[in-house]
């Protein structure tokens, strides 16, 4: 099971991948950062991109699947039922895969992915894969 640091290498192997990350959506601070950032600054970049996660995760139009998931998992804390974000650019993919914990479940991988080099369908496997395993302690 990975840590942070050996999630995101994994991530930058993807073909394409220009810069990666571990943010907490909930405060905006990156927990890790790897390669390049969009505005060449990784907390600001953390900070723009836990907005969309926040404002993706608690919108009432997803809200009606919360209890769905504590249906499902009696005396687990409901996590978001968002899975994934992808933002599309002229040149590029931000994709943001939501990381399901232990405790509040607020964690994102957020992935810069060059339009033309990189595989989106493979990408999004690999994140979901690499959420799944990642280990925060």
């Amino acid at each position: 099971m990975p840590g942070i640091d050996e999630c995101l290498l994994e991530v930058m192997r993807l073909p394409g991948a220009r810069g990666a990350s571990v943010v907490d959506w909930t405060s905006g601070l990156a927990l890790g950062t790897i390669g390049e950032s969009p505005n060449g600054d990784h907390e600001a970049t953390a900070a723009e991109t836990a907005e969309v996660a926040r404002m993706t995760a608690e919108q009432p139009a997803f809200a009606h699947l919360i209890a769905d998931s504590g249906a499902q998992h009696p005396g687990h804390a409901p996590s978001t039922p968002v899975e994934d974000v992808i933002v599309t650019t002229h040149d590029g993919y931000h994709m943001l895969r939501f990381v399901e914990t232990a405790f509040d479940s607020s964690v994102f991988l957020h992935l810069w992915l060059d339009r033309s080099e990189g595989n989106l369908a493979l990408a999004r496997m690999r994140l979901g894969e690499l959420a799944e395993r990642l280990v925060l302690a």
